[in-house]
């Protein structure tokens, strides 16, 4: 399958039961687009960008993915370079393996492992914490470095490739929190939940995606 041609204003959010999904689908619509909510294979794959929200744990995020028939849809877009975003569980959905519930595997699109915060600390790490920002990323344009997002969870994602780490957050140790590579973002916190400055995010993946030009990796 090529690139998509004809309908590049297609916004998706992936439905797999996530519990933050109205909450994305109301920030993208506070910035005049008009989201498709699916979970339908076909429509992901047709989409011209996707985000995939999560909450929960991986392990039941894969899962669902996995009864839905969306795993080769996402593995494709994300291999094809089309735009994407992973919120919390979407970010770490898409590292190699979670340590939560024991060891699961997760979909492997980036290598590395997502584990538990370290002992001693609240958990979750819920509330504003400061991000970091330790490349130069158009991600970040109007958001001033060390600004304040929401995080919820208890679990981090550790690539072993520390050049696609745009962000970092500390809580204990010090966590990536933005992650990018090619045409795909994710981010450990919750930009739905971060205000202004989560929906400057989004508005300005959206304008990077419907501005980038989809081709192979």
């Amino acid at each position: 399958m090529g690139p998509v041609r004809g309908n590049d204003m297609k916004i998706t959010i992936i439905d797999y039961g996530s519990g933050n999904l109205r909450s994305v689908a109301n920030a993208i619509n506070k910035l005049g687009y008009q989201p498709e909510v699916t979970s339908s294979p076909d429509e992901v794959l047709s989409a011209r960008v996707v985000i995939l929200p999560g909450v929960g744990a991986a392990a039941d995020t894969v899962a669902s993915l996995k009864k839905l028939g969306l795993v080769n849809p996402i593995r494709h877009l994300i291999a094809e370079g089309r735009p994407f975003f992973g919120v919390c569980i979407g970010l770490q959905v898409l590292f190699t393996a979670t340590e939560e519930g024991g060891r699961h595997e997760c979909l492997d699109i980036i290598p590395g492992r997502v584990r538990r915060l370290p002992q001693g600390l609240k958990i979750p790490h819920m509330g504003w914490n400061q991000v970091k920002q330790t490349k130069s990323h158009p991600i970040f344009d109007g958001i001033a470095n060390e600004a304040n997002f929401y995080f919820v969870h208890s679990y981090y994602a550790e690539p072993e490739d520390k050049s696609f780490v745009i962000g970092e957050t500390e809580y204990g140790i010090s966590m990536a929190s933005v992650i990018a590579r090619g045409n795909l973002i994710a981010t450990q916190f919750h930009p739905e939940k971060s205000g202004e400055l989560g929906l400057k995010m989004y508005d300005n993946f959206i304008k990077i995606a419907l501005g980038a030009e989809v081709t192979g990796r």
